[in-house]
């Protein structure tokens, strides 16, 4: 079964690194005119050039904080005003942010919203004129598992994910009558480089491998899931082949459901091992 998104029109956002330059390059080999931004001037054009190099027919680069409405507005005008309409758009900015309620002051959370669910309505908002115009869209919000399964220590991921969720449900049956279809993919632990600053809060007694071993193991299918995997999945949430799909959400997680909320758990276990482990080898050498 093949997909064809040759002649689609297509906004990536965040595409500097992981899933979102994964997502976008997914698309780019299928040949499409695709527009992506990211906050980082300095690789943008780079990685322009490397989605031409993939097959992209045409690509939109542009540096933009999500948080700004008049910007986002204006690059989702400048995409259709050039292709003549949006079709498909990834909302993908946003990193998953921890702390606690001894930890957090209210600003904190408010600003990680900025970053995810807000900023998924401004790009929402600015497409859907568009894709209404035509009475075709596709929208697929990147989301995090912690939206629906609480981790403790995480109180801004777990709020605002968990806004970000219900938002695509809201968005789905919103929309229907116009024929765009929105749908949250929920990530669970993916190597997009997030589980190596992890590492570096471990005492360096813990080797990364042995790290990176103990976290895998929660997850049922037995390792983290690749960024290029997230990418199919939108490959197919964009495609003729999903058309009954919408106001959905979907674990891209390996499996992991409840043992997410281990995590913070087993990062103390191994910094307390770790602790342990080195004071042992001092007292070793200098005995």
């Amino acid at each position: 079964m093949h997909i064809d998104l040759s002649a689609k029109r297509v906004i990536v956002t965040g595409a500097s690194r992981g899933i979102g330059r994964a997502t976008a390059a997914a698309f780019a080999r299928e040949g499409v005119r695709l527009a992506i931004c990211s906050r980082n001037p300095d690789t943008l054009s780079a990685i322009a050039e490397d989605m031409r190099v993939l097959g992209a027919a045409e690509v939109i680069a542009v540096a933009l904080d999500v948080r700004n409405t008049a910007a986002v507005r204006a690059f989702v005008n400048q995409v259709a005003e050039t292709w003549g309409g949006v079709d498909v758009l990834v909302n993908n900015a946003g990193q998953g942010k921890g702390g606690s309620l001894e930890t957090l002051e209210p600003e904190d959370i408010l600003d990680h919203a900025n970053n995810i669910q807000i900023a998924h309505f401004r790009f929402v908002q600015a497409v859907v004129p568009h894709m209404r115009a035509q009475q075709w869209g596709r929208i697929i919000n990147i989301n995090a598992l912690a939206g629906a399964l609480p981790t403790p220590d995480g109180i801004p991921s777990v709020t605002n994910r968990a806004a970000g969720i219900a938002l695509a449900k809201l968005l789905g049956q919103q929309l229907a009558k116009d024929n765009i279809l929105v749908n949250s993919l929920n990530m669970g632990w993916i190597d997009t480089g997030q589980w190596d600053r992890h590492y570096k809060e471990m005492p360096p007694s813990i080797s990364r491998e042995e790290f990176l071993e103990m976290v895998v193991k929660v997850v049922p299918l037995g390792r983290f899931g690749r960024p290029e995997e997230v990418a199919n999945v939108c490959l197919f949430l964009a495609s003729d082949l999903a058309t009954f799909l919408s106001a959905a959400s979907i674990d891209v997680s390996g499996g992991l459901q409840g043992a997410i909320a281990y995590y913070p758990t087993l990062k103390r276990e191994m910094q307390e091992m770790g602790l342990e482990r080195q004071a042992t080898l001092e007292a070793a050498s200098a005995a």
